[in-house]
């Protein structure tokens, strides 16, 4: 039995796990800072 398409699709599936998490991460990032800027403003 060739294991080759299993080891491919637990890669697959870790990278576009991964990559979902840095682009959460990202969006996250950015909206905090989004409201950091506007509470420096308001002062």
């Amino acid at each position: 039995m060739n294991h080759g398409p299993f080891v491919f699709a637990a890669y697959a599936i870790v990278l576009i796990g991964t990559a979902a998490v840095v682009v959460n991460s990202f969006v996250t990032m950015r909206r905090a800072e989004r409201k950091a800027d506007q509470l420096s403003k308001r002062r």
